[in-house]
């Protein structure tokens, strides 16, 4: 089980390659206040002095230690494979027991640790800037030495409440969130860090790890500072966890003194002071105390956490390679064969574009409907709802229908309701189906257009590399419906025009129609002979209803030239319009005022006779009895015509279209042009599915040894 640390260590190697962060790996994050003694802690866990010193925060980048265990001819091997020529001669890269590597300096080698505390220094300053501001992007240093236990370690900055000198005035929320985004990783250890002489239940360290660590699973807490408490007092309690229990324990260790670090104190002396004292002044806890059973206790913690994330590490990079993959394989192989390369984007492309209006499209939407469904819910709901929302006599009133039927009459009295009225009357109803046909093209058309995003952001994502060829297409799609639309709307309007060319009267529904209103006109007149007072003659009220019927204001039975009688209705006529309002121009004029003849009387409301009632009334129907008809014919025929000379044309030629605009030589350079991130954003997916591949293979590793 002792392997499992150096695998993990592998893994950090390989994602660190690829600078990424997409797998979180076990490892400990050490967490405390300022002052606290965790930079100590640290280097007693590492052996020597590495860590920058100093007032106030020093630690301003997250700082990730990988310690490895080396022993003689590990160091041996490792020698020999870090040689190096320089000026024509070959040189050793490590000499010594101990030394170091920065991810950011890439192969150099620190045998010196008074060199790594100055580039860790040089690098938080060139990151973080000289003032006192922190910084997320981490500093990572491997050190080999026989002396240390396999761990990997997060040294962060030191919790803080004020801000000091050029210190940002949310210093204490960028430190606070910087803590909260490494230990809220569920495969760290939480190393909390309090200082002996403070009071433990004022511990800004624990506080913050049960914040996301409640249940005290991945929480060690460590007491500094042993050797400071004030005479006369211990942490007996403390460390027996009776002020505040820890699940995984509390370990107490002695640090150094900032004299003792003055005066060059070695941390291994340091260690056998921190022994002597614990012996003495805690005995029955010292064998469970100091710094190196806090080496053992974290080693074996990490061990058997690594050993219970791994199965979910190793199902967390197989999806992650699964999904770099599938980006891999959208972002294409580069460019060989130019000419197969573009006929084939054409082609698939027009395909997509097709089979999105087929609804065989393989990226369906599943927000919105599109393509085919989108047309056909034009057809059916947005344009059938507004034609029958379309009222068969909106716009006209009783005043017009009265109008026509006079002025189709021209100078001669009317003895029946003239047919040029009803033709004028129903063409210009008729012709307001025009406006939402010409509406219904227009959507399509607008349909039409959002495929082609639709393609281009589901369908074709290869069209993404090449910018200019996704234009090119766009552009040539574009131009071809825009070619189309006059070409359909000219149809649909032609669809109406041959409605209004020739009214066809003897069309059967109207001639049903038509003999429906005639028997219900007659069985109007049959009602009204059927009330009329019993001391008129029967057949005299027919023969009148009848002649009233077919002639108007005809002679009565008497026949030839019964003028006196005409004008008697005339009399009577005019008695029962007598209580209409008459315009002055159609009264008598006064005595020495002129008239002018060509004045026309502006009709005014009045009550109609029965007879223009009745008129009113038949042409009313027959036209809403036609409109229907029309109305039926329009609805039908022109989803019928936007589909052939748009939908359907364009989806015949669009092929052709395409090849024949852009598959030409001296545009293949042009059009294959990648975008400027295209070739970065393939090689780094590369990379990282290298890198999560290598990993995998790792982990398998692990499994043939039974170390997991």
């Amino acid at each position: 089980m002792e392997a499992l640390i150096p695998v993990i260590n592998k893994l950090q190697d390989v994602f660190n390659t690829v600078g990424a962060d997409v797998i979180q790996l076990p490892q400990i994050v050490v967490v405390g206040t300022q002052s606290s003694g965790k930079s100590s802690v640290l280097e007693s866990l590492v052996g020597r002095d590495v860590l920058p010193r100093g007032t106030g925060i020093v630690t301003r980048r997250p700082l990730i230690f990988q310690l490895v265990h080396v022993d003689t001819e590990d160091r041996r091997k490792t020698s020999e494979e870090n040689e190096f020529k320089k000026n024509g001669r070959f040189y050793r890269g490590i000499d010594g027991e101990e030394w170091g590597k920065f991810l950011h300096t890439k192969n150099k080698i620190y045998t010196n640790f008074e060199e790594i505390r100055q580039e860790i220094e040089a690098e938080t300053e060139r990151i973080s800037g000289i003032n006192k501001g922190i910084s997320e992007e981490p500093i990572h240093l491997k050190v080999f030495s026989p002396n240390v236990v396999n761990l990997t370690l997060v040294d962060l900055p030191g919790i803080t409440k004020v801000p000091v000198g050029d210190q940002p005035k949310d210093i204490e929320i960028q430190i606070r969130e910087l803590i909260v985004k490494y230990i809220s990783n569920p495969n760290s250890i939480i190393l909390a860090v309090t200082a002996a002489n403070t009071d433990m239940a004022t511990s800004e360290a624990l506080k913050v790890a049960r914040e996301v660590d409640p249940d005290g699973r991945r929480t060690l807490a460590v007491v500094t500072k042993l050797d400071l408490m004030d005479a006369g007092t211990d942490a007996m309690d403390i460390l027996m966890g009776r002020v505040i229990p820890v699940k995984l324990g509390i370990i107490g260790v002695v640090n150094r003194s900032q004299l003792d670090i003055n005066q060059k104190k070695s941390v291994a002396d340091a260690i056998r002071d921190e022994y002597a004292f614990l012996q003495k002044k805690y005995p029955s806890l010292a064998n469970r105390s100091g710094t190196k059973y806090l080496a053992r206790t974290l080693n074996r913690l990490l061990m058997h956490h690594i050993r219970d994330c791994l199965p979910e590490l190793k199902t967390r990079i197989n999806v992650l390679a699964a999904q770099y993959q599938s980006l891999l394989n959208s972002y294409g192989e580069p460019v060989e064969d130019q000419s197969a390369t573009l006929l084939q984007l054409i082609t698939k492309f027009a395909a997509e574009y097709c089979h999105t209006i087929e609804g065989t499209a393989k990226y369906i939407e599943t927000t919105e409907l599109c393509g085919g469904a989108r047309i056909c819910y034009i057809f059916h709901e947005t344009f059938g709802r507004t034609l029958e929302s379309v009222d068969p006599l909106g716009g006209l009133t009783t005043i017009d229908v009265l109008t026509a039927i006079r002025n189709a009459t021209g100078p001669r009295p009317a003895l029946f309701v003239p047919e040029v009225s009803f033709e004028l009357l129903v063409k210009r109803q008729v012709k307001r189906l025009e406006e939402p046909s010409l509406r219904c093209v227009e959507l399509v058309h607008e349909e039409m257009q959002r495929i082609i995003q639709h393609c281009s952001n589901y369908s074709t994502q290869e069209l993404l590399r090449f910018p200019k060829l996704h234009d090119a297409i766009v552009e040539v799609v574009t131009s071809l419906l825009r070619k189309r639309l006059p070409v359909t709307n000219d149809m649909v309007h032609n669809l109406v025009a041959i409605e209004l060319a020739y009214i066809n009267t003897k069309h059967p529904d109207f001639a049903d129609a038509c003999g429906l209103m005639n028997h219900n006109i007659e069985e109007q007149r049959r009602n009204r002979m059927r009330d009329l007072p019993s001391a008129v003659p029967r057949d005299k009220a027919a023969a009148g209803g009848a002649q009233s019927a077919s002639s108007g204001d005809q002679t009565d039975s008497g026949g030839m030239g019964n003028w006196r009688g005409m004008l008697k209705r005339g009399e009577d006529g005019m008695a029962v319009d007598r209580t209409v309002p008459q315009s002055p121009l159609l009264s008598s004029p006064q005595k020495g005022h002129a008239v002018n003849l060509l004045d026309v009387p502006v009709p005014v409301s009045r009550k109609l006779s029965a007879r223009e009632q009745r008129d009113c009334e038949v042409i009313e129907r027959l036209i809403k009895s036609y409109f229907l008809i029309v109305r039926k014919n329009i609805q039908d025929s022109v989803p019928k015509a936007v589909m052939h000379f748009l939908v359907n044309h364009v989806k015949d030629c669009l092929q052709s279209e395409l090849v024949g605009q852009l598959y030409k030589s001296v545009l293949l350079d042009d059009l294959l042009t990648e975008s400027e991130d295209m070739a970065q954003r393939r090689n780094e997916a590369a990379d990282m599915l290298k890198a999560l591949q290598k990993a995998s293979q790792v982990i398998a590793e692990i499994r043939e040894t039974h170390l997991w």
